[in-house]
């Protein structure tokens, strides 16, 4: 029988053989690449004796055309009751409405990870000379920043109300047609987001967790991330982890805890990627590097993405990339990104095995040159095969 997942106080999961997971199909090319991508997940779970109970919610344009709706409360209920999902792309209404579904689903669930893995897979093209260097773990806030939305339009009587504010309060001069933004870093985001990197990293015995910020310029919420993110180890983690500072570099066994600035960080993750491995970073910071990172190892179209609260134990899995319309019903585009976010749903349910399998399927696919046209047209010898047919490859070598 299919059973709920539930959450134990500390955020751990208790998943039978057959637990209901909700999946939003997704728009545009969410027609093609979630049946792919479902075709493997549910031949990775049979291999072990499991199944997925998956059940349909809606969201994006096929949500708004059958009730009226781009986010429906009954998917929002659907999420927040059986904890674990996964959804394709999904369409941002313009004009109105959300300023993104997915920002909205991640700010509603209080999903305050965004986990975002980035590793080259052989035979894959890249436009860099070791992307085999590539290994890296991105842990992106996912509620705060700028993404937060707190920002009023130039010209507006808001703005008007709020720069006069600034002015007597602070005595800050904001010009008249400007339109203002709140970027709110807090204590308690950064923490809880550092903590979940840590965690991570002691975990899956990582080497390095690395704060990238902006803070020489934003000192007092960009740098206090990073100082934040020092005392949390102090605090913490000192058992299994140090400080740059504290160890002069020399870690001693422990993970090593370091800091690096956004842009020379976006430089050297191109030039020096051996030195990274898990990184933390605020929500626009994450979301630039996660993108940059991607396109060393193959494009954001194998890109995975986890949206995760590690306390209440949600977590919702997620193509990265957007819903390419143009291509929508074709059964051409790459359903990788979709597919390696089952992926890490999988390690998050405790999966292992069958994650672990689904990677080896893929990688033996794309190195017998089987790969759908993103890949084909910059391979020399492949074989270029349908979205459909690219799933059913993987399936074949499971």
């Amino acid at each position: 029988m299919p059973d709920k997942i539930t959450a134990n106080p500390d955020g751990s999961l208790n998943v039978t053989d057959e637990p209901i997971v909700p999946f939003i199909e997704g728009d545009g090319t969410g027609v093609d690449i979630w049946p792919a991508a479902r075709l493997v997940l549910d031949a990775a779970a049979a291999k072990h004796g499991r199944t997925v109970s998956w059940k349909e919610v809606l969201a994006g344009q096929k949500a708004f055309d059958e009730t009226g709706d781009w986010l429906p409360q009954e998917t929002v209920d659907t999420f927040q009751e059986y904890l674990i999902g996964i959804k394709g792309p999904l369409t941002t209404p313009i004009g109105g409405g959300f300023r993104s579904l997915n920002v909205a689903l991640r700010q509603i669930l209080d999903l305050y990870v965004c986990l975002r893995p980035v590793r080259w897979f052989e035979g894959v093209p890249s436009p860099v000379r070791t992307p085999e260097l590539v290994d890296m773990v991105i842990f992106r806030e996912n509620t705060e920043d700028i993404y937060a939305g707190l920002e009023v339009a130039a010209g507006s009587p808001e703005a008007a109300k709020l720069r006069d504010l600034l002015h007597d309060s602070f005595g800050w001069e904001i010009r008249d047609d400007s339109g203002i933004g709140i970027k709110p870093i807090s204590e308690t985001g950064s923490k809880r987001l550092i903590r979940a990197a840590l965690n991570y990293a002691v975990a899956k015995g990582r080497e390095s967790v690395n704060l990238v910020h902006k803070g020489n310029i934003m000192k007092f919420t960009e740098g206090a991330f990073k100082n934040w993110g020092y005392e949390l180890v102090r605090d913490e983690f000192s058992d299994v982890a140090v400080g740059w500072d504290d160890c002069g570099g020399d870690p001693g066994g422990k993970v090593l805890v370091k800091d690096s600035i956004a842009d020379i960080t976006l430089q050297q993750v191109l030039t020096r990627p051996a030195e990274f491995d898990v990184m933390a970073t605020m929500n626009l910071n994450g979301d630039y590097l996660s993108d940059a990172l991607a396109a060393q190892v193959g494009g954001i179209g194998i890109a995975p993405g986890a949206n995760v609260n590690y306390v209440t134990g949600h977590g919702i899995f997620e193509a990265t990339h957007g819903t390419a319309p143009k291509y929508a019903g074709q059964d051409k585009v790459n359903p990788g990104s979709v597919l390696l976010s089952g992926v890490l749903m999988y390690e998050h349910l405790g999966w292992q095995d069958a994650a672990d399998d689904i990677v080896a399927a893929l990688e033996a696919t794309i190195a017998d040159k089987i790969v759908t046209y993103d890949f084909a047209r910059l391979m020399d010898g492949a074989t270029e095969v349908k979205c459909s047919e690219f799933a059913s490859a993987i399936v074949d070598r499971l």
